[in-house]
C-alpha cells in the first residue's frame, strides 16, 4: 500500500504559543513525529509538511524533510479543520502525479507516539474495505458506568445502558480518539467529514502514549514524563 503522509503544524497558536517549534525534551516537537514517521517508513518525498509559516517550514527541512508544499495562507486560521488542510494536500499532490491509497494524517501534538503505533493503525486499514483507521485509548470515562446525562426534570440518567453496572470491569469498552494517528480512504475524506466515516476501525494504543498537547498543563506533563523515563 502506498501512503501520502501528512504532518500539520499552522504557524498560530494559542493554548501553547509557537508550539510546533518549542523545544520538548530538547528538541522541536514536530521533530517527534517527522522521526516516528520517517522510522515507520515514510520518506521525504510522501511525507508532506503541512504549514503556513517560514519558520516552522525551516525547522521541518533541518529534520529531512523537502519543502515543497507550502500551505496556502487562507488555511492558516484557527477555524480550519484537518479535512481542508488533507484535501489541500491531496490536490497538491494529485496534481504531481503522486500515487497513494491512503493519507496517513500525524498531528505533532501527539509526540510519544511511535513508529510501530503509525504501522500498527496502517495494518488495520484494508483499501476498500476501512474509511479510516484511528488510534484510540481507552477512555477515562465510560457511559455505561460513571457518564450520565441530565433529563428533562434536572435528574441524573445514566448515558448508555439500564444503570445497573456496579463495576467497571463489567461495561462494554468506551474507547477514544487520542489524535495520535489517521490512516484515510482518499475517496472517503472527499465524501465525508472525518466524524462522519461509517467504516472506521480503532488501533488501540496505551494511555501513555496517548499524551495529546494542548494546554501548558499537557506539556508540563509532557516534560514531566520525559524526565522521568530517563531516571
Amino acid at each position: 500500500m502506498k501512503a501520502l503522509y501528512i504532518i500539520p503544524a499552522r504557524g498560530g497558536s494559542k493554548g501553547i504559543p509557537r508550539k510546533n517549534i518549542k523545544p520538548l525534551g530538547g528538541k522541536p516537537l514536530i521533530a517527534w513525529t517527522i522521526e516516528a514517521a520517517l522510522a515507520a517508513g515514510a520518506t521525504p518525498e510522501n511525507l508532506i509538511l503541512s504549514t503556513d509559516d517560514d519558520e516552522i517550514a525551516d525547522v521541518g527541512a533541518d529534520c529531512g524533510l523537502d519543502i515543497r508544499y507550502r500551505r496556502p495562507a487562507t488555511l492558516g486560521g484557527d477555524t480550519v479543520g484537518s479535512r481542508e488542510v488533507i484535501l489541500d494536500v491531496m490536490d497538491w499532490a494529485d496534481a504531481r502525479g503522486m500515487e497513494y491509497d491512503a493519507v496517513v494524517l500525524l498531528q505533532p501534538t501527539s509526540p510519544f507516539r511511535t513508529a510501530a503505533d503509525i504501522t500498527e493503525c496502517i495494518s488495520r486499514f484494508v483499501p476498500g474495505n476501512t474509511d479510516m483507521a484511528v488510534t484510540v485509548c481507552e477512555a477515562a470515562a465510560n457511559p455505561y458506568y460513571d457518564i450520565f446525562e441530565e433529563g428533562a426534570d434536572g435528574t441524573l440518567h445514566i448515558s448508555k445502558g439500564d444503570g445497573l453496572i456496579t463495576r467497571r470491569q463489567d461495561a462494554p469498552k468506551a474507547w477514544q480518539y487520542n489524535g495520535a494517528v489517521y490512516v484515510i480512504d482518499p475517496q472517503a475524506i472527499r465524501r465525508y467529514p472525518l466524524g462522519a466515516m461509517p467504516r472506521r476501525v480503532p488501533s488501540p494504543m496505551p494511555r501513555e502514549r496517548s499524551v495529546d498537547l494542548d494546554t501548558p498543563r499537557d506539556w508540563a506533563l509532557a516534560e514531566a514524563m520525559i524526565e522521568d523515563a530517563k531516571k
